[in-house]
């Protein structure tokens, strides 16, 4: 199928149903079944077998990417589709299974599923997040729904062994389906958390390559900007002289701190003001745009990962100034104990009436969104809500 030849594929599958049909008929033949009968079972099963390939062939299309980006919910359709079409060959397999197959098949099965699935979601998700309570609440709810749906059994049967077989259910969950359950997320988390982490180290350092093959060689941009320094200095251009420095700073911080993995929070936030005044010095005549700006005064301890705040400052300038229009950003940095906290609101405005629709940030946000899920899981809040006319995040992010 894959080298595309087929006459060898119409001759292979001839072969392969011509010998499971003989196999298949010795087998009816040994059991006495009716032929009639036998070849219904035969019939269906080669008709259930292309009708799971081409299911299987739908499922990818669907379901993959460029269509999806997230393989659990292609996984999880094709398990259901598997244990489907399994149930449906059984069913069309009765002259070959006996009952003892189908109570295994709806009952026993599903019922471990069920339990797994009550285990991953109520149990060990409140056991990791150090939610003991909870973890008890629904252990020893479980056990108890258990013990009594099997005591009024025994009572309405009057069958007294109905409470081992119960006693034997609950012992095989504690024991055998919890803990191996457990075994399996851990080990599925752990291949996931690899896979975040690098994926957030690829896109990192595509963010840095492309942020290198960018740039001017540096020592040459430094020095054009240090002569740039001491000629405004010179000719008593304190603003001019204030903003090169100023960009000369930014400049050393891309280069060197952001390319590690935690800074001093006071760099990160220094370079935010180096940022914002640059913007200012850049727009400080626009009459339509109001900006207000709050930074913590006190001192911010703690280190972060390097521009994570920075980007979110950058869009509202990408996308909150218009020069037709009345305009406002509002930016609000505090630090408490242990955490940072930034608040920033902007205009929006059509495309079209922005001023440099391709003035676009140097990290994306949705790379910022992947490191902040690394290097703080469950210790930051990110909230972004727009509507026509403003936008608005908050992000906080726990340092410690």
């Amino acid at each position: 199928l894959k080298d595309k030849n087929v006459v060898q594929l119409i001759l292979f599958s001839i072969l392969t149903a011509v010998v499971t049909g003989a196999l298949s008929g010795i087998c009816a033949a040994g059991m006495n079944s009716d032929i009639e009968r036998f070849f219904r079972f035969y019939f269906s099963i080669l008709a259930l077998y292309p009708g799971y390939l081409l299911t299987v062939i739908l499922v990818k299309k669907m379901l993959l990417p460029p269509a999806f980006k997230d393989f659990h919910l292609y996984n999880g359709v094709r398990l259901i589709m598997l244990l489907i079409f399994v149930v449906v060959f059984l069913l069309a397999s009765q002259i070959f299974v006996d009952s003892g197959t189908y109570i295994v098949l709806f009952i026993i099965i599903p019922a471990i599923i069920l339990f797994v699935l009550y285990n991953y979601y109520l149990l060990y998700k409140n056991k990791m997040s150090g939610n003991s309570k909870a973890y008890r609440w629904f252990l020893w709810g479980l056990i108890s729904l258990i013990a009594v749906v099997f005591f009024i059994i025994a009572a309405e049967t009057n069958v007294p062994e109905i409470m081992l077989l119960g006693l034997g259910m609950i012992i095989l969950l504690i024991f055998v389906i919890f803990p191996l359950s457990a075994l399996v997320f851990k080990k599925y988390e752990d291949y996931v958390g690899r896979i975040d982490t690098l994926s957030v180290q690829v896109n990192q350092s595509s963010a840095n390559l492309s942020f290198l093959r960018s740039q001017i060689n540096p020592h040459f941009l430094f020095n054009a900007l240090n002569t740039l320094y001491g000629s405004a200095l010179m000719e008593n251009a304190e603003k001019t002289s204030d903003g090169i420095q100023k960009l000369g700073d930014m400049m050393r911080f891309m280069l060197h701190e952001n390319q590690m993995d935690k800074i001093p929070l006071t760099r990160e936030i220094d370079y935010l003001k180096n940022y914002l005044d640059l913007q200012m010095l850049r727009f400080k005549n626009e009459e339509n745009l109001d900006v207000q700006i709050k930074l913590s005064d006190d001192i911010c301890e703690g280190s972060i990962a390097p521009m994570l705040l920075i980007p979110y400052v950058e869009n509202a300038f990408k996308h909150g100034i218009s020069t037709k229009s009345k305009s406002w950003i509002k930016i609000n940095l505090r630090c408490l104990q242990g955490s940072v906290h930034l608040d920033v609101v902007n205009s929006i405005h059509p495309k079209k009436q922005i001023e440099d629709p391709r003035d676009e940030s140097g990290i994306g946000l949705e790379n910022v969104q992947s490191r902040l899920a690394h290097y703080y899981p469950q210790k930051h809040n990110l909230t972004i809500v727009a509507n026509d006319t403003e936008h608005f995040v908050h992000l906080s992010v726990q340092l410690t």
